[in-house]
């Protein structure tokens, strides 16, 4: 007898709304000029945010548990749609210089956060596998669209290096359906625990070959040599968008994963361990010797990924709770600091740190934000950013990684070396012509700079605006689907 499908819509409607963004631009952009489809990609991400709060407490789930609107995933979901909103809110501005203002931007970054909600979203590992490559697709094509040397290298670099990455995960997926039988998370969380020794040795190398899959998509150490070269290259909206949006996606992904369907595998923890040690090494050294600002802050994201890898090693109920207020900061810093360079810059390679010398006395606002934003990325108080570091360390150090967390204080003290030295040049008196581009109002990013600066203040001030939504231990003990 044939069997029903089990379709329910609302969990599917945040997803399905910016699909119609999407397509809208896809059908329409021949007839709507670029700067309305933004606008309606932007009513979208709204109308798919006012979704998810409704859908709150809910726990609803379509195809047979494959798409999971818990909680975990509006927060992360959330999350998403504050990137591509404040993406969007940047290329208003910088987009025609950026020789990027045509509809298919839009297009392709709407398909992108459609796959990064999909993986927010998944209940299995299908789902996220489809999830991760709609957005990796996405991402290629819009590291590429500016018809620039730089872009297209960047793009390459970033096509090979994912598609190699994903190469890897599907593998994986395949070893843990071999070990295990299931491809939902709850199947796989529920038979990791009582595995034959053949079999598990199966379900430890297809865990491996995940987080090997998911270290190229988040940039971690070893996986991270694309980060600086695709950041540097792509336009600077897309190197805003990548650096926040995919990343937090391909979090999402690996929370879903590790903090749930494998949360009691062995095997892994020790790896990550790992790559987390070496991912704050790499990030923090190589940031230290870099000249263009735009590849410092590349390799800052690197270094940044580090510390939100430590909350994968906590509890699921601290790490998770640590990593949805961490992504969300991390959210506003990097994308105020990309906002600004590409309001600034005067070619798409960036500006070169000594630029910044001077630039409070001739654009002081500027300066100011910029100055906040690195303070908050070095994780000094009241921002933000410490309070994000502090939960990071605290979910690792409670979970017995006493080592790890040490490292990682250490190297966020070396970290304020390579914050600390823009943040005094932007103050330091300056006699030689401007270096910036010469620009009139900019009404939308100065929009997103206040919303990302508010939110760095705000959430350092009163952390638990955000992180009291999380806080919860349910939220995260259900990420297996169980």
């Amino acid at each position: 007898m044939l069997t029903v499908p089990d379709v329910a819509l609302a969990p599917l409607l945040p997803i399905l709304i910016v699909l119609a963004g999407a397509l809208c631009s896809t059908l329409l952009g021949f007839w709507l000029p670029r700067r309305t489809l933004t606008f309606v990609n932007l009513a979208a991400l709204v109308l798919s945010g006012v979704g998810m709060v409704t859908l709150w407490n809910g726990a609803e789930s379509s195809f047979a548990g494959g798409l999971r609107a818990d909680n975990a995933a509006l927060l992360l979901g959330l999350t998403i749609l504050v990137g591509s909103a404040l993406t969007l809110l940047v290329s208003l501005d910088t987009a025609y210089r950026a020789r990027v203002s045509f509809p298919e931007f839009d297009a392709m970054l709407m398909y992108a956060v459609t796959g990064c909600l999909l993986i927010a979203f998944s209940g299995d590992l299908i789902v996220m596998l489809i999830g991760l490559e709609i957005m990796s697709l996405s991402g290629y094509v819009l590291a590429t669209l500016q018809q620039s040397r730089r872009a297209e290298e960047a793009g390459l670099k970033y096509f090979l290096l994912g598609a190699v990455g994903s190469a890897i995960l599907i593998y994986g997926i395949a070893l843990l359906y071999g070990a295990t039988g299931s491809l939902t998370y709850a199947g796989i969380a529920e038979r990791a625990s009582g595995l034959t020794p053949a079999n598990l040795g199966i379900l430890v190398a297809g865990a491996l070959l995940l987080l090997s899959g998911f270290g190229f998509k988040v940039a971690l150490a070893p996986f991270h040599q694309w980060t600086p070269d695709v950041y540097g290259g792509a336009p600077t909206s897309v190197s805003l968008f990548l650096s926040t949006v995919v990343k937090v996606a391909a979090f999402a992904g690996l929370l879903r994963v590790f903090g749930g369907a494998l949360a009691d595998a062995p095997g892994w923890q020790p790896v990550l361990q790992i790559l987390t040690a070496a991912t704050l090494i790499v990030g923090n050294l190589a940031a230290l010797f870099q000249t263009n600002f735009k590849r410092m802050l590349a390799y800052s994201a690197v270094a940044h990924t580090g510390f939100l890898a430590l909350t994968l090693l906590g509890q699921p109920d601290l790490g998770g709770a640590a990593l949805s207020y961490y992504l969300l900061v991390y959210t506003f810093m990097t994308a105020a600091a990309l906002a600004i360079v590409a309001a600034l810059q005067r070619g798409e390679e960036g500006m070169e740190i000594s630029d910044l010398r001077g630039l409070y006395h001739r654009h002081p606002a500027y300066a100011v934000a910029l100055a906040v934003c690195l303070a908050s990325l070095a994780g000094l108080p009241p921002f933000a950013g410490f309070f994000g570091k502090y939960l990071a360390f605290q979910a690792a150090f409670q979970n017995g990684y006493v080592g790890l967390s040490v490292l990682a204080a250490l190297s966020s003290v070396a970290a304020l070396v390579y914050y600390l030295r823009p943040g005094m040049l932007l103050f330091m008196p300056d006699r030689t012509p401007a270096r910036e581009y010469a620009h009139g109002q900019r009404p939308a990013t100065t929009l997103a700079l206040a919303v990302c600066l508010a939110g760095i203040t705000v959430l350092g001030i009163l952390p638990n605006l955000w992180y009291g939504w999380g806080a919860n231990p349910d939220i995260w003990r259900v990420l297996a689907g169980r």
